[in-house]
């Protein structure tokens, strides 16, 4: 395990890991700076990201209640 592991997430990383196998390119060696901040580009990608996931769980939640009615 690497230093910044911690309590089965990283520490300073939203890379979702539970893990350090994603090594110094996803959330480095904890000692430097993170951003706070997202570039209005970044919260529009992020954002049409999640409203595809979303419409994804819609649908996946339509065919388990089509498949259950029938």
């Amino acid at each position: 395990m690497c230093q910044h592991y911690e309590n089965q997430q990283h520490q300073g990383c939203n890379c979702g890991e539970t893990g350090c196998d994603c090594g110094e390119g996803c959330c480095g060696s904890g000692n430097h700076f993170q951003r706070r901040y997202q570039t209005k580009a970044e919260q529009i990608a992020d954002l049409e990201s999640y409203l595809s996931e979303l419409k994804q769980e819609v649908q996946a939640v339509e065919e388990r209640l089509a498949d259950l009615r029938k």
